[in-house]
Parts: structure tokens; C-alpha cells; sequence
């Protein structure tokens, strides 16, 4: 079993990776002992905020040092998987940012590795672990919404624009996970359209349809040429409705008592039940903190690895899946 301080190397120091060092080195239970990246600049300017980690452009220096606990991996998303499997290789615990990988077959061989060496894989999926997601989870598996009718998630924005990546596994990994969580099935029928505008074969917009064997049905609006930010999830039950709504500054989470009731004896149409709104207080800590103190729970034996791991194949296996409808009404 792995004993504090955990030691870290953390590759790729771009967008997302100079927030993972900033938490990674800030608990107290870990030692930010590596940086990697090719950008001679962007290694020198993280670098310099944690002047005790070493710098390397080679992945090979984190996985040589035997030292190292575990490899984070905040790269290309092309990456993701050839860099877990080498880290598992190596006999580091592992946390990747989401995507997984960008296949399910690339996905299933990390995480058997991973499972088969009794060695922490983590995807990064960080709305798992935003306090208002939690208490939207929480509200689902106590009943108060009574029976789950519909999940529908809306992720838009004007940007951020890429080439690389088209927006249902930019933006649609993160509501996917959420939705796959709340729901707790694989879904059985998979659907979705969209239109590339700006680059040829790179979805701008998507529309996504998923239903679970219970009878849920999800749908993801996603796309990155909107007016509007928007960051929400809504979950309807029979009894009420749950919004998680990350744009709002106080009320991340609303509950609305609401709900369809049966009519009368003699009436003929379905009438609505309007109750009181609630929005629960919602603790204002970081998201990506509590994903890096959930890994590191994980490496040193006190929280389950096979949760995260299991999300993280599932979002895989239904973004595939997605990708796959795209291309086929493409067509």
C-alpha cells in the first residue's frame, strides 16, 4: 500500500495542468515532485511556482524515478490512453484528464491493466465532484424526486473553438458523466445529431438522445456556437424536479416541488402539482480540489477505485457510441 506523502509527476503543464499542480501540491499529503512538458516556456513559467518539483520535457523521467507514486496526465486527449497504459506499466497510479481515451477498446485495455496491477486509474471528471452535483446526486438517491422520468443537460458557449476535438467529447464528457452517475444504467438506445459550421467534420453543435432499461430518457444540448453560457442539468421525477445550474452565483442546486397528478375521478386530463421551491445551501469548495483529494484517497487505500474507473469506461463507451450516430446522419 502506498504511504504519505504521495509523490507526483504531472505531465502536460497547458490549459488545465498548471490548476492540477496548484492543487496537487497544496495538499498535505502529496509532494509535487515532477513537471513535464514539451513548451520549454510553459515548463519554466509553472515551474517557477513550485520552484521543489523538477522539470523535464522526457514523460520517461516520472516513470524511471522510482520515487514517484503517481503520474497525473493533463495531454492531448490522443494521448490519454498510450500514457496511462505506460504509467500502469511502470507501476505509478494513474489520473488522466476526461476523456479516458478516445475509443472504448483503448479505454477497456487501460482500466483491465490498471485493475489487473491492483493500481489507481482516475478519469478526470470533475463535475462528479462539484459540491452542487453531489447534492443533485444525494437529492436522486433518496427518493425525494420519487421516479426518474427525464435527465436533460445544456452545456453552450460562445468558444472555446477547437480543431482538434469536436464538441460532443469536449463539452459532452462532462454532462455525460454526471447524467450516467444520476441515472446509474447503460443506456440501451443512443442517438445523436449535429452540424460542423466552422471546420469541416468538427461538430460545433450536438443533440443527444440516450434511454436506460427503466424507462429514463437524457438528452444533451452541446455546443460552442451560442450566445448564451449555460451550464445546467435537470432532473424531472414523478414527485418533483432538481436544476443544477453552475451559472448561478448562489442557488447551484433548486428543488421545485412540481409534478404531474393523476386527475380525478370523472376528469379527463392530467392536471399539475405546483409546491414549494427550495435551494439547499451549497458549499463553496472547489471542485478540482475534491477530485485531487479523492485520487489521492484512492492511492493510499481509503476510498474504492472501481467508481471512477467504471464512469470513466461507461463515458467512453457511450461517447463512441454518440460519435458513431453523428457520422451515420452525417451521412
Amino acid at each position: 500500500m502506498t504511504e504519505a506523502p504521495v509523490r507526483v509527476g504531472l505531465a502536460g503543464l497547458g490549459y488545465w495542468g498548471p490548476n492540477l499542480a496548484r492543487n496537487f501540491a497544496e495538499l498535505p499529503d502529496v509532494q509535487l515532485a515532477w513537471l513535464c512538458d514539451l513548451d520549454p516556456d510553459r515548463l519554466a513559467r509553472v515551474g517557477a511556482r513550485h520552484p521543489d518539483a523538477r522539470r523535464t520535457d522526457r514523460f520517461d523521467d516520472l516513470l524511471e524515478d522510482e520515487t514517484v507514486d503517481a503520474v497525473v496526465i493533463s495531454t492531448p486527449v490522443t494521448t490519454h490512453a498510450e500514457l496511462a497504459r505506460r504509467a500502469l506499466l511502470a507501476d505509478k497510479h494513474v489520473f488522466v484528464e476526461k476523456p479516458l481515451a478516445v475509443n472504448a477498446h483503448e479505454a477497456e485495455q487501460v482500466a483491465d491493466l490498471a485493475e489487473e496491477r491492483g493500481l489507481a486509474l482516475m478519469p478526470g471528471h470533475l463535475l462528479l465532484y462539484h459540491p452542487g452535483v453531489r447534492k443533485l446526486k444525494e437529492i436522486v438517491v433518496s427518493g425525494e424526486l420519487g421516479r426518474l422520468f427525464v435527465v436533460y443537460g445544456n452545456r453552450q458557449n460562445l468558444g472555446k473553438i477547437r480543431r482538434d476535438e469536436n464538441v460532443l467529447w469536449s463539452l459532452g464528457a462532462h454532462d455525460l458523466s454526471v447524467i450516467l452517475d444520476l441515472v446509474d444504467e447503460d443506456p440501451v438506445e443512443i442517438s445523436a445529431r449535429g452540424a460542423s459550421f466552422l471546420t469541416e467534420g468538427v461538430d460545433d453543435v450536438a443533440f443527444c438522445y440516450l434511454r436506460f432499461p427503466s424507462g429514463v430518457v437524457a438528452h444533451m444540448h452541446l455546443s460552442w456556437l451560442d450566445p448564451h453560457k449555460m451550464r445546467k442539468l435537470t432532473v424531472v421525477g414523478d414527485r418533483k424536479m432538481a436544476v443544477f445550474d453552475d451559472m448561478e452565483p448562489d442557488r447551484k442546486v433548486t428543488v421545485y416541488d412540481k409534478g404531474p397528478q393523476e386527475p380525478p375521478a370523472g376528469y379527463g386530463e392530467w392536471m399539475t402539482r405546483s409546491g414549494d421551491v427550495l435551494s439547499p445551501d451549497i458549499p463553496a469548495d472547489e471542485p478540482l480540489r475534491l477530485e485531487c483529494e479523492h485520487f489521492l484517497a484512492v492511492v493510499l487505500g481509503r476510498a474504492d477505485p472501481a467508481p471512477a474507473r467504471a464512469n470513466g469506461l461507461a463515458v467512453v463507451r457511450v461517447l463512441e457510441e454518440l460519435q458513431a450516430s453523428l457520422e451515420r446522419e452525417r451521412v
